[in-house]
């Protein structure tokens, strides 16, 4: 795009654009193709230097558009080579001429990255929902229709820059996903001819899955390099704020972290915490080495040399103090906020439990210390929401009442109830808590760094065991539907119809209504360097995309600052007084629908009318139930290993 003209020129951009070429390219790249100034097109403020040409790179935005024609009815530089990052409408380009009174413009190109590319198997659309740019409608199933509508155009872009027109998957219990691949499709219709590629003997697939099926991923504790710094620091648009840090140096204030502009950092972004040390230690070793060999500069051809790699030597030098910089602060903070002892009480609601009075316990424990954050009070309130509520001993409004008491206000502490009424058992599609103990593969110890001893990454994201029944050919249509029932019906995608069997698509992409993870990012890319290291080569490509990448503070703050109604914040029905103790339940409670018929208990024996929905039959009685449910959960238990061994 800036090869074009080959002359010294002016690169504008806009507010949507400008990160995505911030992540893209460098400054000294930028130089390397004659480009010497790089400026805002809304900036009213620039020189008019008709000796340059310009080359514009926008988004197809009304804003955008109104600015590049106020630019061409008093062009301030000689020629203009506009780029759009999406599709033009018909109109726009009718506007652009009519404002081109001087001739100036010499091309006019879609150049679709309408997107921010992060990493090599993980792209986001940089929407991070707040109260003025909301994600959800009114409700958790209905999207913001701008938020819709950008994210469907996100979408098309990343389809048009990879040439591939695939099939279209999608979530079941999401309405948003649904609608999302619906407008995808549409685009595709409507725009056919741009998606004339040529046809693959399978098709990609766009698989389209809800960041609320799985709400515990985002919730963790990091451990790893990216991930850690995108939770405690945060990671915006490749930059990193320390201005926080204490006795910090005025030029690392803020800081670029790109793996495209930075060695050790895309060596070491999926490193754990422990192994980081020691590559660091190994890094200050080697610039010491270096700075050694410099100390002596005496003949001619010695000053020479310095004077060649003195820019390199520069380089080095401020990246050791980044990383050293950045390293240290992640340490204090690991410290402070006790995130060894927050982050093993996480692993342990993420998985089976450690039972729920312990893991109760260890809760209330930290919500109650003065030396853990209101945010990770918050955070562990709301996994322990999730993980037991539908224990019938459940303490979710305890801990909610602790939070209140210990440092978490009032608006926060909602949370607990939002999370439960938009993500929680009842509307998750998929069990998120199984029987299978992450702690049984054994913990895990991280060396490296004096006083880390212990920090678990046993959690697998939710979306690889997704990935995995995709590759093998068994993720259900009924779980998982097509949006085109002629695909469905030829066994493409990852499934198969009667005795078919499925064909792995050659390439996956993956898109997260509200926003994926580092952690499945790092996911992804294992599992890439996985399939590529297998016999022969895969040819299996997975590319992971969402609109926007998590940590836990934007992820609650997403769903705090929805548009949601009021009874979003009260706990959800089941949540209310709960019977907890056996005097209180009813020794037998037969459930028909919407009829309950209960015997005994807090209610009395009676026939009653509930809220529920379901057409099926429940029963709940003293000592019977339990004996039941061991039951059902061994021949369960013996049915899914029957059909492991024949997968």
């Amino acid at each position: 795009m800036v090869s074009t003209p080959s002359a010294i020129k002016v690169l504008l951009l806009d507010s949507h654009t400008t990160p995505f070429v911030s992540l893209a390219t460098t400054q000294s790249e930028l130089l390397s193709q004659q480009v010497y100034l790089t400026d805002r097109i809304d900036n009213v403020k620039r020189d008019r230097m008709p000796h340059l040409k310009c080359v514009c790179f926008l988004s197809p935005s009304e804003e955008s558009l109104a600015a590049i024609t106020a630019e061409l009815e008093e062009p301030k530089y000689g020629e203009y080579y506009l780029y759009f990052s999406n599709v033009l409408t018909k109109r726009a380009i009718e506007r652009l001429a009519e404002a081109d009174t001087y001739e100036v413009v010499h091309e006019v190109q879609e150049f679709f990255a309408d997107y921010a590319p992060i990493l090599p198997s993980l792209f986001s659309l940089n929407h991070a929902p707040s109260a003025t740019q909301p994600l959800y409608g009114a409700s958790s199933s209905t999207w913001d229709q701008d938020a819709l509508t950008r994210s469907a155009q996100g979408l098309m872009a990343i389809l048009l820059s990879l040439k591939k027109k695939p099939i279209i998957r999608y979530e079941k219990m999401s309405a948003m996903a649904k609608k999302l691949g619906s407008e995808v499709q549409h685009l595709m219709k409507s725009n056919e001819a741009l998606f004339d590629f040529r046809p693959t003997q399978v098709p990609p697939l766009l698989l389209i899955i809800d960041r609320l099926n799985d709400p515990v991923t985002p919730l963790l504790t990091q451990w790893t390099y990216q991930a850690m710094v995108h939770e405690l620091m945060g990671i915006i648009n490749g930059r990193v704020d320390l201005s926080a840090v204490p006795d910090i140096r005025p030029e690392l204030r803020e800081i670029t972290l790109l793996p495209q502009s930075d060695p050790f950092f895309s060596t070491h972004l999926n490193d754990n915490f422990g192994d980081l040390g020691a590559s660091v230690q190994n890094l200050v070793k080697d610039y010491q080495s270096k700075t050694q060999s410099q100390s002596s500069v005496e003949t001619i051809a010695e000053m020479k040399r310095f004077i060649e790699e003195y820019p390199e030597f520069r380089k080095l030098s401020g990246n050791v103090s980044k990383h050293v910089a950045l390293v240290g602060e992640l340490s204090r903070l690991v410290g402070r906020d006790r995130l060894l002892d927050v982050s093993e009480v996480e692993q342990s609601l993420a998985g089976s439990g450690g039972g729920h009075a312990n893991d109760l316990k260890a809760v209330q424990t930290l919500i109650v210390a003065n030396d853990v954050t209101p945010l990770n009070k918050l955070r562990l309130a709301v996994l322990y929401a999730l993980r037991y509520q539908k224990n019938s001993s459940n303490a979710i409004p305890a801990v909610t009442n602790s939070l209140l008491q210990h440092g978490v206000s009032e608006q926060e502490a909602k949370l607990v109830n939002i999370v439960l009424n938009v993500a929680g058992a009842d509307q998750r599609q998929d069990d998120l808590f199984s029987n299978e103990n992450i702690f049984s593969r054994g913990k895990s110890a991280l060396k490296g760094l004096k006083g880390v001893e212990n920090v678990y990454t046993q959690h697998s994201p939710h979306l690889m065991d997704t990935l995995e029944l995709l590759f093998k050919g068994r993720l259900r249509e009924t779980s998982y539907p097509f949006l085109d029932a002629a695909a469905a019906s030829s066994g493409l995608g990852g499934v198969g119809t009667g005795a078919q069997v499925g064909q792995r698509p050659q390439d996956v992409i993956i898109f997260m209504v509200g926003g994926t993870t580092y952690e499945e990012a790092r996911a992804i890319t294992r599992l890439n360097q996985e399939l590529a290291a297998q016999p022969g080569g895969s040819a299996t490509r997975v590319l992971l995309g969402g609109t926007c990448v998590h940590n836990s503070s934007s992820f609650l703050h997403q769903l705090s600052s929805a548009p949601f109604p009021p009874s979003y914040a009260t706990p959800p029905r089941e949540t209310v007084s709960t019977p907890s103790t056996p005097a209180e339940r009813p020794a037998l409670a037969v459930q028909l629908g919407n009829i309950n018929v209960s015997v005994g208990g807090a209610a009395g024996t009676g026939v009653y009318r509930t809220a529920s929905t379901g057409e099926g039959i429940s029963l709940q009685a003293d000592g019977l139930k339990e004996g039941v449910e061991r039951g059902v959960k061994d021949l369960w238990g013996k049915v899914r290993q029957g059909v492991e061994r024949l997968g």
